[in-house]
């Protein structure tokens, strides 16, 4: 989870309320935009960030599966 993502929706989500106060609705749509997108990239990075790991341990686990017994 990205702190710069989380800011970024904290910012977005800022911007759309004071645009629905102030009745600016280019404001308001620009803000909840802002927030949808990085809610999207935060999405998309702990997904990167979960394949990561599952591909970490699919290859352990492959090359402790081939590994030679000691005696």
């Amino acid at each position: 989870m990205s702190t710069e993502e989380k800011f970024n929706q904290a910012a977005g989500a800022v911007k759309e309320g004071v645009g629905k106060l102030v009745g600016d609705k280019g404001l308001e749509s620009e803000g909840a935009a802002e927030k949808v997108a990085s809610k999207v990239k935060e999405v998309a990075e702990d997904a990167k960030d979960a394949i990561e790991g599952a591909v970490e341990a699919v290859s352990y686990t492959h090359l402790r599966a081939h590994e030679t017994p000691e005696h």
